[in-house]
């Protein structure tokens, strides 16, 4: 008599969380990510070498959280190459150990670019022939002092004008329109391992751009120039439509190569208002567009997605504060280091 109480009271309990007979368990919750380097693809920073030595913190975020780093400016021509005769690899190099002792990847930003080019070079006299063997060094030599280490390059960046053009940079100038497949060709020999992309930013903006960017990716494949990916920045913000930014990645994939987001942060103060002040509103809608962005990337055939790289770490450590001398808070991480909604709205993009 009292084993059947006793077992009357084990089948009352445990019946207690029961919805009724015949309801089907609910679906286990995707499991929490403990950070982002536990996406399925690669999810990195650009990174200022300066922070990952003196503070502490800021490392301690990009080791935790990444598992991919690009150097935000350490491997630009005026940092690696500042004078004809001298090459500076010093923050470079440390950046290289430092993603060799913490299991990470290090994508390579930029070799040729209109930007950031050193006195030498904007002054440079020499004849086409000359501007060739410029190119081509300076290519040869970055590529080659980290081949095996460097998994990846950006090896044009920005050569699009806004108008879909050409743009009427330095090396187009004084190289002709075919300096950028001879870019990738030089790349490809000094490291045939080093996956290649071409990089640029305005995809989203809307079809005249895009197009012009995807002709000349595809019109490079077609030709049996080395190219493995095509590189989307997508500095954007919180107003610009979600369907224009699903455009710029899903055409992007159609190309086939790799897709790297390569320099992704949402501003918040698009009208670069002197006074504004972060709102709960305004982080509700920066947490949308993350999830957006990384849920379309994530839909992408797995062999196609490079990985996403946020353009630094905190908001303390953005660019776009000083490109607009206002206020704004663009990336996953608050000034003090602390997840923000829109690193929310990245895991939820994720699973």
């Amino acid at each position: 008599m009292k084993a059947l109480s006793f077992l009357s009271l084990i089948l009352l309990l445990t019946g207690c969380g029961k919805k009724g007979a015949g309801t089907d368990p609910e679906p286990p919750l995707p499991p929490a990510l403990g950070s982002l380097r536990e996406a399925a693809f690669p999810f990195g920073a650009a990174v200022n070498v300066n922070l990952m030595r003196s503070t502490t913190a800021y490392q301690q975020v990009v080791t935790r959280e990444y598992r991919s780093v690009t150097a935000e400016n350490a491997m630009k021509f005026r940092s690696l190459h500042p004078d004809a005769a001298t090459y500076t690899w010093s923050d470079a190099d440390y950046l290289v150990q430092y993603a060799r002792q913490n299991n990470s990847r290090v994508h390579g930003h930029t070799l040729i670019w209109h930007n950031s080019l050193p006195s030498w070079v904007t002054n440079f006299q020499g004849d086409s022939a000359a501007w060739e063997n410029l190119m081509k060094t300076h290519i040869q030599t970055v590529v080659g002092h980290f081949r095996g280490q460097v998994a990846s390059w950006d090896v044009v960046n920005e050569a699009v004008a806004e108008d879909g053009t050409l743009r009427p940079s330095p090396w187009r100038q004084h190289l002709g329109p075919d300096y950028v497949a001879r870019a990738f060709q030089y790349a490809r020999q000094a490291d045939p391992d080093a996956k290649l992309f071409y990089n640029d930013y305005g995809h989203e903006y809307g079809p005249t751009k895009r197009t012009a960017i995807l002709n000349l990716v595809n019109g490079l494949k077609s030709r049996g120039i080395p190219i493995d990916g095509i590189g989307l920045q997508l500095h954007t913000n919180i107003n610009r439509s979600d369907a224009n930014l699903a455009a710029a990645i899903t055409t992007a994939a159609q190309t086939g190569l790799l897709v790297h987001i390569s320099e992704l942060d949402v501003a918040v103060n698009p009208d670069n208002q002197a006074g504004l002040t972060l709102t709960s509103a305004l982080q509700t809608a920066q947490k949308a567009k993350y999830k957006l962005i990384v849920q379309t990337y994530n839909a992408l055939p797995a062999t196609q997605r490079f990985g996403i790289t946020t353009w630094n770490v905190t908001d303390a450590d953005t660019w776009v504060r000083g490109y607009c001398s206002c206020p704004d808070w663009p990336l996953p991480f608050n000034d003090q280091y602390q997840k923000k909604p829109a690193y929310d709205g990245i895991v939820e993009g994720l699973q």
